[in-house]
């Protein structure tokens, strides 16, 4: 079976910077986010080798790999993410929540089997989320595929797909710099070139802003989803690290999960910024440094006012990872 890496976190917790280091190992592809959504305005999105995704050769070759093995595939209307492809408004409402344990998972289960829509249109999604992981295999060479879309309830339905090896790697960040990521997504956690912001077209992203309090609730439901959901896997199948150790120290960080996925880490990249990338995510992945360097802008950019809005929100939780 092709083994999948799912990248499990909060958005904005390094995921795009995890997916590249991993893909600087030649038995490891990673293209970012296999849900393929939030693409924003398709027609200038920049894949991260630099050229429009439309015209991306690597993509176009993915498309005739995919349309051979039946399903006719554009990166760009990839129809891989579940709640997105569930046919009907019932369906879609019962999939928003976030995951919310055994039992409430249960109930949700038995309330999707009344419609007939969604088990239909879960198996297609099932059967080319497969054909996608099949076919990077076969174009790459691969031996893991990365999946870094993080979401709790793609990863709970991927698990259900029996052709897929899966392990997953669990990825938590600082609570309060992944809030300040929310607050202002185009200044802390975009490309640092504006005009390569939003996706490669230059925009700031208006209207994307949450308050603080927003913000850190956002952060602690996503780490409860993901908490929920772990509870439910044999240890073995999962592993977790932080942002800031990766950051500290790479090599060893990479090195154990390479290791957990069954693979040699004597054969990755030095430098991950010479391997050739197609990762689809946050806009880190256009930057030219081949530096990983720890970002806690939060320290100065957060007052005291906004550290006590972070702290009654969500402060036992970020002090349970570790924060101070």
């Amino acid at each position: 079976m092709p083994r999948l890496a799912y990248i499990l976190a909060a958005s904005h917790s390094g995921s795009t910077l995890l997916a590249m280091l991993l893909n600087a190992h030649p038995e490891v592809c990673s293209v970012g986010e296999l849900k393929a959504t939030n693409l924003g305005d398709v027609e200038r999105y920049r894949c991260s080798c630099g050229t429009l995704i439309r015209a991306c050769p690597f993509w176009t070759a993915v498309g005739l790999e995919m349309g051979r093995r039946g399903f006719p595939f554009e990166i760009t209307d990839a129809r891989t993410d579940f709640p997105r492809s569930a046919d009907g408004a019932y369906a879609e409402r019962l999939l928003r929540p976030l995951h919310r344990g055994r039992v409430l998972e249960s109930v949700r289960d038995v309330a999707l089997l009344l419609s007939p829509g969604w088990r239909s249109g879960l198996r297609r999604v099932q059967q080319r989320n497969l054909a996608l992981v099949e076919t990077l295999c076969e174009l790459t060479g691969a031996r893991v595929i990365v999946d870094s879309s993080k979401v709790g309830m793609r990863l709970k339905y991927l698990l259900r797909n029996p052709a897929l090896d899966i392990k997953v790697i669990r990825l938590v960040r600082d609570g309060r710099a992944v809030a300040l990521t929310y607050m202002n997504p185009a200044a802390f956690a975009d490309a640092q070139d504006p005009s390569l912001r939003g996706g490669g077209c230059g925009c700031d992203r208006p209207g994307e802003g949450l308050s603080l309090a927003q913000a850190a609730r956002a952060w602690r439901r996503s780490n409860e989803e993901a908490e929920n959901l772990l509870a439910t896997l044999d240890p073995a199948r999962w592993t977790s690290i932080r942002y800031e150790d990766l950051c500290a120290s790479p090599k060893e960080a990479l090195a154990g999960l390479f290791t957990f996925l069954g693979l040699d880490p004597g054969k990755v990249a030095d430098d991950f910024r010479t391997v050739e990338h197609h990762v689809l995510g946050n806009g880190m992945r256009l930057d030219g440094t081949a530096e990983v360097r720890l970002d806690d802008r939060w320290k100065s950019v957060l007052t005291p006012h906004d550290l006590a809005v972070f702290e009654s929100v969500a402060g036992r939780l970020n002090r349970q990872y570790g924060y101070q």
